[in-house]
């Protein structure tokens, strides 16, 4: 997993995703550095455009309470994601880890 999240600092930070960026970065958490894995990411990520893969993926939003500290009474529910949004995300993420 910490090859995936190098993988996406790179991509905020718009730097280079390549197996010597990806290295350094999960060198520098104290992590051993798993070469085949590296490779095997970059490979991955190659044909994939992140940002969209980001956009498509379902993200879960935590409600923050008001300025002046009172929480709500009542929460909405969140909506559960439609079929086709699903989807979309779960092809998203196929393409991240292949």
């Amino acid at each position: 997993m910490e090859y995936v999240y190098a993988a996406l600092m790179l991509h905020k930070l718009k730097k280079e995703v390549n197996e010597a960026n990806v290295a350094s970065v999960v060198k520098a958490t104290g992590a051993e550095v798993n070469e085949a894995q590296v490779k095997a990411l970059v490979a991955s990520l190659a044909d994939v455009n992140i940002e969209d893969a980001i956009k498509a993926a379902p993200v879960a939003v935590a409600a923050a309470p008001a300025a002046g500290g009172d929480a709500p009474k009542q929460e909405k529910k969140a909506e559960p994601p439609s079929a086709k949004q699903e989807e979309a995300a779960m092809e998203g993420l196929s393409a991240l880890f292949g």
